[in-house]
């Protein structure tokens, strides 16, 4: 069943840009690169080329190329390296090289933060439509960690470009292989790069991708427009726990090997004084820890908001002194799987813990 937004408008314009880099911010945990950047790039390119097209998978043919595309490095260094509409004409150039046709479709390899936002401009510089999916519900700061590796298909082809030319196309032998190879790529290209990876047909995308993410992150960023509480509706939307309002007074964040790792400290503020909530960072929002004790972890969703407009603020934001509320809520089905565990729970991280969803840990206080 298509949602109200979708069965009303079937292309993406400027007018829309905003409500999805407002729920994109949210859906990436604090990950996926500023969606300021991303959503620049969609209105020149929107304005430039003309509406996207929003697709469903239902209205490929099941020979159709759908290109996964994602910026992949450090979101502190995505910001000040910006790609240019040549980067994806490259990848697309080289896919139709290998595939003897062109694409027929991109795809967000995650609708969180600018990685959900700038496939509209790269859609709409290649006169491509969007595929109204993605491979996370979220952002994951890995490669492998995508729906189409927990489906079981293989990770044989990768291929990057940067912005001052380079196409690198890698035929890694798995998943964790493709994280490995294209992580050094993305680091001898100055931590940040454009990626394709997991190409492929509409009829293996089914079943294989999220659906409908497209449509929800828009939806979510909707929620907030001329709401008297802004904070609870995008709550209620969300169908979200509130972890903690307070005061930020603690992070503690560095750039290494492609990713931003670190910790930020929340101290409660109001009725909740005298509570401390941390954050595990990498890239995204991993781990909440309050007094030693797990509030939410990995895959399900934890994101930082500014508790007076509900914006969320990405972890290479984080400034001391905001104020802010910590959001979690459940993460699509398919991370509960064993599969979707060993992909991306807390163990896949380091963190010798076993998963426990969100809303058991938050029954239980």
């Amino acid at each position: 069943m298509k949602c109200a937004w979708l069965s009303r408008h079937m292309s993406i314009d400027v007018s829309d840009i905003p409500a999805l880099a407002r729920g994109c911010a949210v859906l990436g945990t604090g990950g996926g690169g500023d969606v300021r950047t991303g959503s620049l790039a969609a209105i020149g390119a929107i304005r430039e080329h003309g509406e996207v097209p929003l697709v469903h998978l239902d209205d490929l043919s099941d020979d159709a190329l759908i290109v996964p595309l994602s910026g992949i490095g450090a979101p502190t260094v995505s910001h000040e390296m910006i790609h240019s509409a040549d980067e994806p004409k490259r990848i697309a150039e080289e896919i139709e090289r290998l595939f003897g046709r062109p694409p027929s479709a991109i795809m967000s390899s995650e609708i969180g933060g600018s990685n959900g936002v700038i496939p509209v401009a790269w859609a709409a510089q290649l006169g491509l439509p969007l595929l109204d999916a993605d491979g996370m519900g979220r952002a994951f700061p890995e490669v492998q960690m995508v729906s189409m590796y927990v489906a079981g298909l293989p990770a044989d082809l990768v291929i990057m470009s940067d912005i001052v030319g380079n196409v690198v196309t890698i035929r890694p032998i798995d998943g964790l292989w493709s994280e490995r190879l294209a992580r050094a790529v993305c680091v001898a290209a100055g931590s940040s790069a454009l990626m394709a990876d997991y190409v492929l047909t509409a009829a293996r995308a089914r079943g294989a991708v999220i659906e409908g993410t497209v449509t929800r992150a828009i939806e979510v960023g909707r929620a907030t427009e001329g709401a008297a509480d802004p904070l609870g509706a995008l709550q209620d939307r969300l169908g979200a726990a509130r972890l903690i309002t307070g005061k930020l007074t603690d992070v503690e964040r560095r750039t290494t090997g492609g990713f931003v790792r670190g910790t930020a400290t929340i101290e409660g503020t109001g009725a909740e004084r005298g509570r401390r909530l941390t954050l595990e960072l990498q890239n995204e929002n991993l781990v909440a820890l309050e007094d030693g004790r797990v509030r939410a972890m990995v895959p399900d969703l934890i994101t930082v908001v500014d508790t007076e407009t509900a914006a969320a603020i990405q972890t290479e934001a984080l400034r001391y002194g905001q104020r802010v509320t910590v959001l979690a809520w459940p993460c699509d089905p398919l991370w509960r799987t064993p599969k979707g565990l060993e992909t991306a729970g807390p163990r896949a991280f380091g963190y010798d813990l076993d998963y426990v969803p969100v809303e058991e840990l938050i029954a239980h206080g």
